[in-house]
């Protein structure tokens, strides 16, 4: 794995005030039909934090995934993305093969782990990193509308990245 530069820009600049903290706390799933994706999510065992039919014109639904501190919503007049326009979002695991079993025990059709590039279709090699690198390992799904999402596999997080309890 190479190595990654850590920008400290602006973080020990002593004349320049503590930043205001920004917690990213939702990401918005464009989809074609509501029900369905709530039951897909639903049987991943995400839990349903919000279901809120506004109108008939407007309805939005958020599930947060076991153990994430971030969301997502979706539902009806929430977004003009195109329905499954979206792809690499990132889901965090410990355990690669645990979790892609996991998944496809509840329904998602996950990908044969690979090493490499994360992102694209390029630089994918078969199977787990051969060193068992963090950030190496990877597997990807699709929600019925296409929406990609990213398994990856760290167990050790770079300088400065902390698990947060």
């Amino acid at each position: 794995m190479s190595t990654t530069q850590v920008s400290s820009h602006g973080a020990s600049d002593a004349s320049r005030a503590a930043p205001v903290p920004l917690r990213f706390e939702a990401a918005v799933l464009p989809v074609a039909d509501v029900d369905r994706a709530k039951a897909f999510y639903q049987g991943l065992g995400w839990r349903l934090d919000a279901d809120f039919p506004i109108d008939d014109h407007f309805r939005i639904v958020q599930f947060t995934p076991p153990g994430s501190p971030a969301s997502v919503q979706f539902g009806r007049g929430v977004t003009t993305m195109m329905p499954g326009s979206v792809e690499g979002l990132y889901l965090v695991v410990d355990d690669i093969d645990a979790a892609r079993n996991d998944l496809i025990t509840s329904g998602a059709d996950v990908s044969e782990i690979w090493h490499g590039r994360g992102l694209g279709s390029e630089g994918h090699e078969p199977g787990r990193d051969p060193g068992h690198t963090s950030y190496g390992s990877f597997a990807s799904f699709a929600d019925p509308d296409g929406n990609r999402w990213l398994l990856q596999e760290i167990t050790q997080r770079l300088p400065g990245r902390l698990w947060e309890d």
